[in-house]
């Protein structure tokens, strides 16, 4: 856990090593990237297929909590954008498996990332979030 003094101190991040897009424009290649968070499934799927490809079924399985409904709209989505690719088997009955792209994988990096900064700060986030319930 960091101090008080820690905390308030600003953080100096180095230079962009892209070129600028200018303020908030709609096709900064970071906005395209946190448009892909919009959806909080976004993430559990990508991480969910980190070990290869998988059928929908055992998606929902592990994921748990998640309609079929919610998964199906999720995986459309991440196929549209380029994240995972689906496989049709000409089988009867039909089998469909999906798994990561390349640009997909790439995803994983700063998906780990926010799950390692959660880990470590969660407790404090839920805590200043109760908190905060206690006075509305």
């Amino acid at each position: 856990m960091r101090s008080e003094s820690a905390a308030s101190e600003h953080v100096r991040l180095p230079p962009a090593e892209f070129p600028p897009y200018g303020d908030f424009a709609a096709d900064c290649p970071a906005r395209v990237a946190l448009d892909l968070f919009v959806s909080r499934w976004t993430a559990v799927v990508v991480y969910a297929l980190r070990d290869g490809p998988k059928r929908p079924s055992l998606l929902q399985a592990e994921i748990g909590e998640i309609s079929h409904k919610v998964l199906t709209d999720t995986l459309r989505r991440l196929e549209r954008v380029g994240l995972i690719r689906r496989h049709r088997y000409a089988e009867a009955p039909p089998r469909v498996e999906y798994e990561l792209t390349e640009p997909g994988v790439d995803l994983l990096e700063p998906i780990c990332a926010l799950g390692r900064w959660a880990f470590r700060h969660a407790d404090t986030v839920v805590a200043a979030s109760l908190r905060d319930d206690e006075f509305e």
